[in-house]
C-alpha cells in the first residue's frame, strides 16, 4: 500500500506514462501527415501516401524524407487538356467567323437546284450534231512508216534473243 511519503514514486510513474504516451503521439503524428479534420483523404502507396484535398480536388504525393513528411502536388493533366480544348474551340470559332465574313469566291454557283432531266430521253440530233463534233485526225503515211519500222526492229530483237537463249541452253556458245 502506498503511504503519503510515496506519492513521488506514483507521480514519477504517471509522468513516465504521460511522457511515453506523448512520445507515441508525436511518433504517430510523424508517421502520417495530418488529415486536418477530414479535409484530406489519405491512401497508402509504395513510397508514402496520396493525399486528396476534398475541398479543392488537388492531389499530392506525400513521402517521409527522414526529416518529416513532404507533400508535392501531382501535375493536373486534365487541367492542361481542358485548357488546350478551350484554346482549340476558340480558334475554331474564330476561323468560322473569318469564313463567314468572306465573300463567296465560287463563280457560276447558284443557290437553286438544277432542274431534273430525263436521262432516258435522247437529245435532239440537231443539237447534238452542232455542239458535239469531234474529229480525230488519221495518222499520216510518214507516221505509219515510223510505227512499222519500230515494230520490225522490236520483232528482230525478240527473235535474236530467243536464238541466243536456245544456243545457251544447248551449249553452242
Amino acid at each position: 500500500m502506498m503511504t503519503a511519503t510515496s506519492p513521488s514514486k506514483f507521480s514519477i510513474l504517471v509522468a513516465a506514462a504521460l511522457v511515453c504516451t506523448g512520445a507515441m503521439g508525436a511518433a504517430a503524428a510523424q508517421a502520417m501527415p495530418d488529415s486536418e479534420n477530414g479535409r484530406y483523404v489519405l491512401s497508402p502507396v509504395a513510397d508514402g501516401v496520396i493525399r486528396l484535398d476534398t475541398r479543392t480536388g488537388d492531389v499530392s504525393t506525400c513521402t517521409n524524407t527522414g526529416t518529416g513528411w513532404a507533400c508535392y502536388a501531382v501535375p493536373d493533366e486534365r487541367a492542361a487538356l481542358d485548357a488546350e480544348i478551350g484554346r482549340l474551340q476558340a480558334d475554331n470559332e474564330k476561323l468560322k467567323a473569318q469564313m463567314a465574313a468572306r465573300e463567296p469566291v465560287v463563280t457560276g454557283k447558284i443557290d437553286e437546284p438544277l432542274p431534273k432531266s430525263d436521262s432516258l430521253k435522247k437529245p435532239d440530233s440537231k443539237v447534238a450534231e452542232g455542239e458535239r463534233k469531234i474529229e480525230i485526225p488519221l495518222p499520216s503515211d510518214r507516221d505509219m512508216d515510223r510505227v512499222m519500222s519500230f515494230l520490225e526492229q522490236a520483232w528482230r530483237r525478240l527473235v535474236e534473243m530467243a536464238n541466243r537463249m536456245q544456243r545457251d541452253v544447248t551449249g553452242k556458245i
